[in-house]
């Protein structure tokens, strides 16, 4: 089976994504590059059911390569993400705190330290239909020298070297999202220098990143 390693780890990802509140019904999508191939979650699947055979494999450029279903809708973002990053792996949610912020907010401003691992202040990719080209194109700048970024009046998106790096970054918006959205319930957050999260991210270069986050 092409990319076996990497089908069984988006099923099993994909299979977290209610559990863990990301996610209602069939929404988002998990993927992950190896060479010039991809591994996507297909459109419209319980992932109750869902299998590593069923899990998609397409060419860089789209062209379907295995997969009994068609791959998820939100294709288009995922290529073009890859086509133009160093990311191996890909994870778009409905995250609900991090959603609501996306509505109103440009960025997630400096608040937690942790953004250090996002790679700081967490921007809102404009709005543009969901699967379009268009919002390929402003999630890619979006996420220029970030690993996740909003999309606005819809979800998240996150990236790694691996799907549990990214599906871990996910998590970890999702909680800063809360902790702000909480803050400014109660008052002004108060903001860390970039020199702050700089320090920070020096030392989670050295973190064995894997579903959860450091301490």
């Amino acid at each position: 089976m092409l990319l076996a390693s990497q089908r069984q780890t988006i099923a099993r990802h994909a299979q977290r994504l209610r559990p863990d509140g990301l996610v209602v019904g069939v929404a988002g999508n998990i993927s992950a590059r190896a060479g010039e191939h991809v591994a996507i979650t297909p459109r419209g699947l319980d992932y109750d059911e869902l299998t590593p055979e069923i899990v998609a494999v397409v060419e860089l450029e789209g062209g379907a390569v295995e997969g009994e279903f068609a791959p998820s809708t939100e294709l288009p973002m995922h290529l073009a993400i890859y086509r133009r990053t160093g990311a191996q792996a890909i994870v778009h949610t409905h995250a609900p705190y991090a959603t609501a912020l996306s509505m109103v907010l440009d960025e997630i401003p400096p608040v937690h330290y942790l953004l250090a691992e996002l790679g700081g202040p967490v921007r809102t990719a404009p709005y543009a239909t969901p699967g379009s080209e268009q919002l390929a194109a402003y999630v890619e700048r979006a996420l220029e020298g970030r690993s996740a970024a909003l999309l606005q009046s819809h979800g998240t998106i996150a990236i790694g070297e691996t799907v549990e790096r990214a599906y871990a970054r996910t998590l970890i918006l999702e909680s800063i999202a809360a902790a702000y959205h909480r803050a400014r319930m109660v008052g002004e957050p108060r903001l860390l220098s970039a020199a702050e999260l700089d320090r920070v991210a020096e030392g989670l270069r050295e973190y064995p990143m894997g579903e959860g986050a450091p301490a």
